[in-house]
């Protein structure tokens, strides 16, 4: 593959910046069937295909090569906020979103700068935020921030996606932009939502059929509104269709919130990038627990819909053809909004997913119906009927206000947002884990406008008796028997995404700053690294230039494995609170592996 480079220099003094144009070479265009189809060195999407496997066709990287990997290049990233990214790749070029709505494309194969947006003025926004992506594209010296130590809840930026010549993104203010992917200039930007009102985005858009879909976030506070999902015109931005995502008064599921009205019907954030199957043409997109948490606390013994559920909706029309409800009347922040995994099972239209209770859900992907829950075997809250999925909580289980309640897992869940990925080689899900419990206590919050959250909760972690002293675990399930076939436990949390690929190599990495390459059907290691800070954030393979990366991001904050459970539960691992970065490895030259064509 030849270079996709040109750069044009520009000086103008802009405040204490260096103002830098360049632009991606013979950049083509993506249309509706290469996203449909990616070729086999891109990875087009968060989580690569639209079916979210996270799994890669490539196999120059394998498991008779993989331990020869070496750095080959690497790239610091913004040091203010929580890492959690998903880079895309394409043609050779990599878009990385950092944390504060940074984007930069890179060259994938030398990791040189390309061109970088910042949204707002130059010089950078201080941390509490910047504007609504006012166009800069700079130079990565230029002055920023400085660090804030942590996952401050704001500022975080999961994902991309590339459509046509756009690069698109969702930001903390809860805005949606485009930019061109040529240069990173600001082509279109949109106010989805009032951001005072505590609307953010955390996770990027898909695009289906010419139509940018986003879920926001933000939706604790009580107010007169809800979150929503919202698709919007690719070309120019402009809304074409919003769906609640929390039954309303007077429609269809409104009477599961009882007599509450629309004001004190708060979260069922979609706050996790969703999926699509062009066969169905439906777009699969997964919603958080009702908020306040506790049922004592936010007033209801109902449903509560559509909160903990997967929707189904109408790319066209944001119709929903059907929703599956995973635990009606949830009490415990136990999330059930993460990736929807589409997977065939003996010809039958599946869709996986697993939430933080670390039950793995097989559902009919056209219909919606209950085929399998699979119960991991570390929760003491629930039981599930295997013939209908109706989920009972177990005796004494619903907390109540001001008592004391011991369960599995903790609010961090045994599950979160690290991305499980599945392999078509062995018919496994690889699954990152976090192993605690919680002794919890819940509080009464006031009902007011504005007020509401999550509820006051006192909290006590510990390990899961099960875990032998250890936080982490990454297991292979077996989809088809729902049997664990290996699993790899680790003193921190397993704190990355899984990446799974055609050599027969799984990749992840923990928060004690490991990297790990496993043989996907024995579970042995075969290779391992240590990176500046903790793994975290989306691990992906590519093609640049014909040759095969592997891309591991390291950063901080990430939620409450991250920033409360290993610092709290094993104190004795310590890791640096800053270094924010992208460490890419690859074979050096003249080894041996089976070469991948583009």
């Amino acid at each position: 593959m030849t270079s996709r480079l040109i750069v044009a220099f520009s000086t103008a003094l802009l405040g204490s910046s260096l103002l830098l144009t360049a632009q991606v070479r013979e950049f083509r265009p993506v249309t509706e069937a290469t996203l449909r189809n990616p070729a086999p060195g891109d990875w087009l999407h968060w989580r690569r295909t639209d079916n979210a496997w996270g799994y890669s066709p490539l196999d120059q990287i394998n498991k008779q090569n993989v331990q020869q990997l070496q750095l080959a290049w690497s790239w610091s990233m913004d040091d203010t906020g929580a890492q959690e990214a998903a880079p895309l790749v394409y043609d050779g070029v990599m878009y990385l979103p950092n944390p504060r709505g940074v984007i930069q494309a890179l060259d994938a194969a030398t990791g040189d700068l390309i061109w970088e947006y910042r949204p707002g003025a130059t010089p950078a926004p201080a941390p509490s935020g910047g504007g609504g992506g006012e166009q800069t594209v700079i130079p990565r010296l230029s002055q920023r921030p400085a660090n804030t130590g942590g996952d401050t809840g704001r500022g975080i930026q999961k994902s991309l996606a590339i459509f046509d010549d756009k690069i698109f993104a969702t930001t903390n203010e809860a805005h949606i932009v485009a930019l061109n992917a040529r240069t990173g200039a600001v082509v279109w930007d949109v106010t989805t939502a009032d951001e005072k009102l505590g609307y953010e985005y955390t996770a990027g858009p898909i695009v289906v059929r010419g139509k940018v879909i986003a879920g926001i976030s933000g939706c604790g506070r009580y107010k007169d509104d809800v979150c929503f999902i919202s698709g919007h015109d690719a070309a120019t931005g402009k809304e074409l269709w919003r769906t609640s995502t929390i039954a309303r008064p007077g429609e269809p599921g409104g009477d599961s919130w009882g007599d509450l009205p629309l004001t004190f019907r708060a979260g069922s954030d979609a706050w996790i990038t969703g999926s699509y199957d062009a066969a169905t043409n439906l777009v699969y997109w997964g919603t958080a627990q009702a908020k306040p948490w506790a049922r004592a606390v936010r007033g209801t013994d109902g449903d509560a819909l559509y909160t903990n559920s997967t929707l189904a909706l109408d790319p066209d029309t944001g119709e929903m053809k059907w929703f599956y409800q995973h635990l009606p009347g949830e009490s415990h922040d136990m999330d059930e909004v993460f990736e929807n995994v589409l997977v065939d099972v003996d010809g039958r239209k599946s869709l996986f997913k697993m939430g933080k209770l670390g039950l793995l859900w097989q559902l009919d992907r056209e219909t919606g119906a209950f085929i399998r829950a699979t119960d991991i075997g570390y929760q003491n809250l629930v039981d599930v009927d295997q013939k209908t999925g109706k989920v009972t909580y177990r005796a004494g289980m619903i907390p109540q206000i001001g008592v004391e309640l011991d369960w599995c897992p903790s609010t961090a869940g045994f599950k979160s947002w690290r991305a499980m990925a599945f392999s078509p080689q062995t018919n496994a899900m690889y699954l990152p884990l976090s192993l605690s419990c919680e002794k919890g206590t819940f509080g009464p919050t006031e009902r007011r406008v504005g007020g509401g959250g999550t509820g006051p909760v006192r909290r006590r972690n510990y390990k899961h008796p099960a875990s032998g002293g250890n936080l982490g675990e990454f297991q292979a399930l077996d989809i088809k028997t729902g049997k664990t076939l290996w699993r790899h436990r680790t003193p921190s949390p397993i704190n990355t995404a899984a990446l799974t690929t055609a050599g027969g190599v799984v990749f992840a990495g923990d928060w004690d700053r490991h990297v790990y390459a496993y043989d996907a059907g024995s579970g042995k290691i075969l290779w391992q690294t240590r990176l500046p800070t903790s793994a975290q954030g989306f691990p992906l393979t590519y093609l640049a230039r014909g040759k095969q990366y592997v891309a591991i991001p390291a950063g901080i904050g990430g939620g409450s494995w991250s920033t409360l459970l290993a610092p709290e539960l094993a104190p004795e691992i310590r890791r640096p609170n800053s270094g924010n970065s992208l460490l890419v490895f690859a074979l050096p030259a003249g080894s041996n592996g089976t070469r991948s064509t583009q």
